[in-house]
């Protein structure tokens, strides 16, 4: 057996078509109000959570499906999809309700940057719907907050130098990345909140910062930033030092350990079956010999 290293498991154009479909059905399903007028239905916003989950969970199947038909995968990644979606989902109510602290982020950033953005976006999104389900955090908001933790998951495989960059240099840049993108996370899952509480047009004109249907985009774009400095800005904060301080410190010994598990799994093996050697005048040539190789 011929050893190359750990590699996330890669993209193939299936997979690739599946999370460009789900990411835009989100990003629509999740932004579409501040672009609609006054008088329109869509403004009310929280009735378009049923159907947005509804397309929601066949695109992700569609994820999975892609990435097995394109990567080969197998029941062992399936296996540790399902454990490390069950670790994440116990891992979160550990820190809910104390000021953001939510230990799950480290171990989806590792996670990530281990086993690949398509690999890493149905984690997070996986791991976010067990996590409901276990906390009875289940209401309209929940397709938000799979879709955020999917490309939350999702942006930590597609850092630079998956199989060459290692050690410290690493553990940093996947600190830099948890603490930017735990905002990011918080922006995303407060933007279908901001909209779905809605402040009115008294909320206007009292120069308040709550989402005015109808409204400029910049205007409302304008509240947006003051409704999450003014709510969340705080839990952001926790979140995202949290993630880092875990990363820094015992990230190293988790990396060892998802990739030491990824190794045994062998996601990519390919068997390749070679002919019988050649023999010399008066030898038997009956050896067949198996060859596996890591893409």
């Amino acid at each position: 057996m011929r050893h190359t290293g750990t590699r996330p498991v890669r993209l193939g154009p299936r997979s690739i078509t599946a999370l460009v479909l789900v990411s835009f059905i989100g990003i629509v399903g999740i932004c579409w109000p501040l672009f609609a007028d006054a008088s329109s239905a869509v403004t009310t916003h929280s009735a378009d959570a049923p159907w947005l989950f509804a397309a929601l969970l066949p695109l992700l199947i569609a994820v999975v499906i892609a990435t097995i038909s394109d990567c080969g995968m197998d029941a062992k990644a399936i296996a540790m999809l399902g454990v490390l979606a069950a670790v994440g989902a116990a891992l979160r109510p550990l820190g809910a309700g104390t000021a953001g602290l939510e230990p799950m982020f480290f171990l989806m950033v590792l996670s990530g940057r281990v086993l690949g953005p398509g690999f890493g976006f149905v984690l997070g999104s996986v791991t976010m719907f067990a996590s409901a389900l276990l906390t009875g955090g289940v209401g309209p908001w929940m397709p938000t907050q799979m879709l955020a933790m999917g490309w939350f998951t999702m942006g930590a495989g597609l850092l630079p130098a998956p199989e060459r960059l290692r050690g410290r240099g690493e553990r940093l840049m996947l600190a830099a990345y948890g603490f930017v993108a735990a905002f990011a996370y918080g922006t995303v899952t407060n933007l279908y909140g901001w909209v779905t509480i809605g402040g009115g047009e008294a909320g206007a004109g009292s120069g308040g910062i709550f989402f005015v249907p109808g409204a400029p985009t910049h205007e409302n774009l304008v509240r947006f930033l003051a409704y999450v400095v003014a709510t969340s800005l705080g839990w952001d904060l926790g979140r995202a030092a949290l993630t880092v301080v875990l990363t820094l410190t015992i990230g190293s010994t988790l990396l060892k350990a998802l990739r030491r598990a990824t190794r045994r799994a062998n996601f990519e093996a390919q068997v390749t079956f070679e002919g019988p050697e050649e023999a010399a005048p008066g030898e038997a040539a009956h050896r067949t010999y198996v060859t596996y190789e890591a893409k």
